[in-house]
């Protein structure tokens, strides 16, 4: 049995973690904490508050008792918003509190892109578009080209959390260009869990939502690799696991 941990802020879409967790396979094991989220808002210093280390430490000390191998900050804009240096000390201050690898969901991104091989990215961000564009500085930190974004200009998680199938694909379908390799969804409030295999169907390539990099960033976390075609090209990658 894997046993990965997970620190969700809030109450949004959390729902996508048993439907992925059921689609990997009896052996492993997710483990949800919710922390607080403190101003439900898609903006600066908001998002840095959600990802506190005060915060993080809280869900933390919860999340222990589960026994579970790996934690990931399931939280994109509480990531990034603090920039590359800012999101690396973040996730070891995480590390030491855990005493267990950390990461984050905006890493999360970083190496999944770089295990499907894809260098040039577009993105659809929910977020107003001074948070999408600190998005797209973390991508590019990180060795990925963006070459287009779409923002949606959501203000807050809940209005996220709210949005349907259409709505997403909606939004993918207005970020895709023809250089992009990949598509990327940031914000772990948008539930594509149940989508992956419409998205990449309809854009013809894969698509990389937060939900689904969170979950595959603890799964890299505990070495582990799971062949799970349902959750979109990022889990059909070798070295697998067959479901």
């Amino acid at each position: 049995m894997t046993a990965l941990g997970f620190l969700y802020p809030g109450h949004f879409a959390e729902d996508d973690y048993p439907r992925i967790e059921q689609l990997l396979g009896s052996d492993i094991r997710v483990d949800l904490v919710h922390t607080e989220i403190g101003e439900d808002a898609l903006r600066v210093e908001a998002l840095r508050g959600t990802g506190s280390a005060e915060r993080l430490g809280a869900g933390m000390e919860r999340l222990r008792l589960a026994g579970v191998e790996t934690v990931v900050w399931a939280c994109t804009g509480g990531g990034f918003v603090h920039g590359w240096q800012g999101a690396q000390d973040q996730v070891r201050t995480l590390a030491r509190l855990a005493g267990m690898p950390a990461s984050s969901t905006s890493f999360g991104f970083v190496h999944a892109a770089h295990e499907l091989g894809v260098r040039r990215v577009a993105v659809g961000a929910t977020y107003p578009e001074e948070i999408t564009a600190l998005f797209v500085e973390f991508l590019r930190a990180g060795g990925l080209e963006v070459t287009g974004t779409r923002s949606s200009g959501a203000g807050t998680a809940a209005e996220v959390a709210g949005w349907g199938e259409e709505d997403v694909l909606t939004l993918a379908r207005a970020a895709d260009d023809a250089d992009a390799e990949a598509v990327l969804l940031p914000d772990t409030a948008l539930h594509t869990a149940a989508h992956l295999g419409l998205l990449e169907k309809s854009l013809s390539k894969p698509v990389l939502t937060a939900n689904q990099v969170t979950v595959w960033e603890g799964l890299r976390l505990a070495d582990r690799r799971v062949n799970a075609p349902e959750l979109g090209a990022l889990f059909t990658r070798e070295p697998i696991v067959q479901v």
